[in-house]
Formats: structure tokens, sequence, C-alpha cells
């Protein structure tokens, strides 16, 4: 997790930092409709490859936006959730849903 000191100063040019990749918005895309293991998001995220994946999920992990759990089993499994702080991008992903359908319905 960033501290305040290395935060950019615009609190937009924050959020692109923290969010402002394709895959991470994609990665943050899937974790709003449920919690995922690491294959899912391999078959849902087309182009997207495993080194690409691990260090995306890790970086959202370590600003405190992904929770990531390990069940106790055999073999281990290991699934991806928003944290209470990864929810509240919520409102953010639906404005740019709402303007993506527009922008494909403009002339």
């Amino acid at each position: 997790m960033l501290t305040k000191e290395e935060l950019p100063e615009c609190p937009v040019a924050t959020t692109v930092q923290l969010i402002g990749n394709k895959w991470k918005l994609l990665i943050i895309r899937n974790l709003l409709a449920k919690p995922q293991r690491f294959t899912e998001f391999l078959k849902t995220i087309p182009g997207i490859s495993k080194k690409v994946l691990t260090d995306n999920l890790r970086a959202l992990e370590n600003d405190g936006l992904v929770d990531r759990e390990i069940f106790a089993e055999v073999p281990p499994r290991v699934e991806y959730s928003l944290s209470e702080l990864g929810k509240t991008l919520k409102p953010i992903l639906t404005a740019m849903y709402d303007w993506g359908m527009e922008y494909k319905r403009y002339p």
C-alpha cells in the first residue's frame, strides 16, 4: 500500500495510479460480480497472462483493494474478493460501463 506521501496530489491521478490499467479494471469488474479463483480470471479475461494476472492481483492486494483467502484444503484453494475499500469502486466502474454503452450508441 502506498503511503500518503507517495500518492499524487491530484485525486484523479491517485485513482488512475491505483486502478488505471486495463487488467486491474477487468479484475475489479469480475470481483464486483463474485469472488474468483485464479483460473477463473484466466478464463474470463482474454489475453491476460499468468504473470500479469499475478502481478496485478498482488498490486491490488497491496493497495488494500483485494482480499486473498487461502483455504486449508489439499490442494490449497485461493479465492480473491474485493475488500470493503475495493467495493467502493463500484460507482466508478458503473459510470465507466454506462459511458461505454453510450459511446457505442453515439453516431
